[in-house]
């Protein structure tokens, strides 16, 4: 029963395989001690109290079911209501049998930076029939993001940013980066500078709070995919009685630095990239079977891309060895791409570069048009908020060698950051995740997991005063929906309270 195992991909708090986000995409981070000018409490003492919805019909609603919408005043920084105020989208679509309805699910498809108002349209795909059946499904788009507002808005075109050579073999490469890096982050300040520090997780976990107190209820369920698992958890930390149950699927270690998370990030991809090169060259049918040698084509062509990049279009970024590297990433969040990879690989080969560059086009959201969203660039807004990790320069290249060190192939690319260590905003304070007092949360893991390795899930799991930890067997990024087995044991504890047995692993 696998609901959506090739969507979640997109809305993930994962590597992005450029040298401009890597460090900025590596999960959370450890607790900082000391305030900041831009710090949320970690509980919400501020005498705010949100109104409650008024819900209308949607106007951007493709569902055939009663989805309705409304917005959700909450203020900048809770601690001074007049600082400014985010109008949070928000949409609720009723249980489909009200005769069972328990109450409302909140839920977050991932990011950071991400909107998530559309899983309430896209309910049926994400969850089992008899989910939606007995709650109520409440999607918004966090602050910063997607139709609330306002919303980050940093470039127009991602190219001239993301699409440079990837990780630098000369000096002028790496000061290329270093440039490209400052001047996002000028053009995000210059456009978005007046939101930069509120969008902080600890911020959206108090919206949540808000919002539970707006739909009227003492106490809510809530389902995250992915950075979800880290928004869940802060939210359940801070705030515990109000919580029923809670789902995170695809979780990181909640106390490992920005660097620590993402070298396991690395690792994680590098695993995934040769469990693919390793089939294909076993399997004469992929299209880059290569003799059998797909390892030794695939580091043969890097090279190549490396020494000499693929023109696809003259109005388009070349496809530079960086470029191929965000495309692998693209396709390491679910088996379901690898022929897809496969393809594009062969493609690359015979001087044709346009499979690859669409893998890239797919992971930073272009559309036919050739515009972009905004879901990257609040993404590393955010993730700069919560974890700058390496704050010069210097850092961000002291840790290159153990980046290599954890994934030869891919190492070198998700080391060489710039962008949150010359980020302009202070970061925020971060919630020390324990879930204490929340009772019994199931935390969802998958074997196959690149962005949310399986040994960090299993660290978030342990972090929680009550953490069960449930194991998919698969290839893909989160775990839920990929069989029978985890679709039963998540439903049979939202719905029934039943908790499942610790470390149960679930097989296809």
């Amino acid at each position: 029963m696998n609901f959506r195992s090739h969507l979640v991909h997109k809305f993930t708090r994962g590597a992005v395989i450029t040298a401009l986000l890597v460090l900025a995409g590596c999960g959370s981070s450890g607790t900082t001690d000391s305030a900041s000018d831009n710090s949320t409490p970690t509980t919400s003492a501020a005498p705010f109290v949100p109104a409650s919805f008024v819900w209308k019909a949607c106007d951007d609603s493709a569902s055939t079911t009663s989805v309705q919408c409304s917005t959700l005043d909450v203020p900048y920084d809770y601690n001074n209501p007049a600082e400014g105020t985010f109008s949070l989208y928000v949409k609720l679509r009723p249980a489909t049998d009200p005769s069972l309805r328990i109450g409302s699910m909140m839920v977050n498809p991932g990011g950071p930076g991400f909107g998530g108002s559309a899983l309430a349209d896209d309910s049926s795909y994400y969850f089992s029939t008899d989910i939606t059946n007995h709650f109520d499904i409440i999607a918004w788009d966090p602050r910063g993001t997607g139709k609330s507002t306002p919303s980050v808005d940093c470039v127009d075109d991602y190219d001239q940013y993301f699409g440079i050579d990837s990780p630098p073999d000369t000096p002028e490469e790496k000061q290329a980066l270093i440039d490209a890096s400052q001047a996002f982050n000028d053009e995000c300040f210059a456009n978005s500078g007046e939101i930069l520090p509120y969008i902080s997780t600890q911020a959206s976990a108090t919206d949540m709070n808000s919002i539970r107190q707006a739909l009227g209820e003492d106490k809510i369920s809530y389902f995250g995919f992915s950075y979800g698992s880290e928004l869940g958890a802060t939210w359940a930390t801070m705030f515990p009685q109000t919580v029923r149950a809670a789902v995170l699927d695809g979780a990181v270690d909640p106390h490992a630095t920005s660097v620590e998370e993402g070298m396991a990030q690395a690792k994680g991809f590098e695993g995934q990239l040769a469990t693919f090169l390793a089939a294909c060259s076993k399997n004469k049918t992929c299209e880059f079977y290569n003799g059998g040698k797909s390892a030794a084509a695939f580091d043969a062509l890097l090279l190549d891309l490396d020494a000499k990049p693929l023109v696809v279009s003259a109005d388009r970024t070349p496809v530079t060895q960086g470029v191929a590297f965000t495309a692998i990433a693209q396709a390491m969040y679910s088996d379901y791409y690898w022929p897809q990879l496969e393809k594009a690989l062969a493609d690359a080969q015979q001087g044709d570069g346009a499979g690859l560059l669409k893998l890239y086009d797919d992971y930073y959201q272009r559309k036919d048009d050739g515009s972009y969203g905004n879901e990257l660039e609040a993404f590393l807004a955010i993730s700069c908020l919560d974890d700058p990790g390496a704050t010069s320069i210097e850092q961000v290249d002291a840790a290159v060698p153990e980046f290599i060190a954890a994934a030869p192939r891919l190492g070198a690319n998700f080391g060489y950051g710039y962008s949150c260590a010359l980020w302009p905003v202070k970061p925020a304070v971060k919630v020390d995740v324990t879930g204490k007092g929340a009772g019994p949360i199931v935390v969802v893991g998958t074997t196959g997991d690149p962005a949310t390795p399986l040994a960090s899930t299993r660290k978030m799991a342990a972090s929680l005063e009550q953490g069960i930890l449930l194991i998919v067997e698969a290839n893909q990024h989160t775990g839920y929906g990929a069989n029978e087995c985890i679709t039963t044991a998540v439903g049979s504890y939202l719905i029934d309270l039943t908790v499942p047995v610790n470390e149960t692993t679930c097989k296809s």
